[in-house]
């Protein structure tokens, strides 16, 4: 039972996220009060993802390091850049505005990518060993990210932010790849389908929470609320435009230019959310909240391109090959 709901829960992934944030929004009074809970559920969120990967595939992926290499600087470096040019091109007197962009474009990839490359046939391991150093490597990546490109403008605690990312991502994902590893992967047969459900539903309520603290600033929709929706969109796309391009020019194999499109677009935009509302004031979490929408829409619209541009290509050879 609980594996037809997961397999229907994925089937409407790209929905959760856009149907959580309007709830968060009509419900903002109600569901505020409860952004202590978010750390917590998102911890269970990570553990229950981490229990799939294991240190072995980490190991192996480290033969062949320079498709890990290009992901990670796609994730912490070209596009936390991109999104501080774009700030100062068209936030120039917004720094709260601009920080938003930057930390959405900064956090590490999301869990969920793991689940669009299984999906689409993608090199499975390498985005495990993504997930899993760049789920490391957070609490000194973000905030030493955020501090080099936006400390002077916008105060933060950097050392609370480094705990937070510790209990909400860090010390969850080692537990489960522990488990994992010790029981040789019982954990992740017995236990995966079981709480993979839940931890889509936790999505849903870490989005709601969230959305509620700035549902302030959603409700009254106008042209500069829709100029920052079309940034952030702009932004959350080019991450898998350059996945794709930078994998194709490098002449890899589908399964790691399906990898890198996946890891190089998605972030693990609720653990972001969940920073914003925490470290930030209000206004920061606006970029990242309208993210929450767009992301899964994204990772579905460009599965889709791959897919009939993989199509298109078996038909050429086999048009060759006659």
């Amino acid at each position: 039972m609980l594996q037809q709901f997961n397999h229907r829960l994925e089937r409407i992934l790209p929905l959760i996220t856009p149907a959580s944030v309007l709830i968060g929004v009509l419900l903002g009074q109600h569901l505020a009060g409860f952004t202590f809970l978010t750390t917590w559920v998102f911890a269970f969120m990570t553990f229950s993802g981490s229990i799939s990967s294991s240190f072995r595939e980490f190991i192996k992926v480290l033969t062949q390091p320079v498709p890990l290499f290009m992901t990670l600087l796609i994730l912490h470096v070209i596009m936390p850049l991109i999104a501080l040019g774009t700030g100062h091109l068209f936030y120039a007197g917004d720094p709260y505005t601009m920080t938003g962009f930057i930390l959405a474009m900064a956090i590490p990839t999301g869990i969920t990518s793991f689940v669009w490359v299984a999906i689409y046939k993608g090199n499975t391991a390498l985005t495990l060993s993504i997930i899993l150093i760049d789920t490391i490597l957070s609490p000194l990546v973000v905030p030493y990210t955020l501090s080099v490109l936006v400390g002077a403008q916008v105060e933060m605690d950097i050392y609370a932010m480094m705990r937070g990312l510790l209990m909400m991502i860090v010390l969850p994902s080692l537990l489960g790849m522990g488990l994992n590893q010790w029981t040789k992967g019982g954990i992740r047969d017995h236990w995966g389908p079981r709480l993979s459900p839940f931890s889509k539903i936790g999505m849903g309520i870490v989005v709601a929470i969230n959305s509620s603290v700035v549902s302030p600033y959603l409700r009254h929709f106008d042209a500069r609320l829709l100029r920052i929706a079309l940034t952030t969109l702009l932004l959350a796309s080019l991450g898998y435009i350059l996945g794709w391009l930078i994998a194709k020019l490098m002449r890899w194999e589908k399964d790691l230019v399906i990898a890198l499109t996946f890891n190089g677009g998605m972030r693990n935009i609720s653990a972001g959310a969940v920073l914003a509302v925490s470290y930030f004031a209000p206004p920061v979490a606006l970029p990242v909240v309208l993210g929450m929408l767009f992301q899964q829409s994204l990772a579905s619209l460009f599965g889709y391109l791959i897919h009939r541009r993989t199509i298109q290509e078996q038909k050429r050879e086999s048009g060759i090959a006659v």
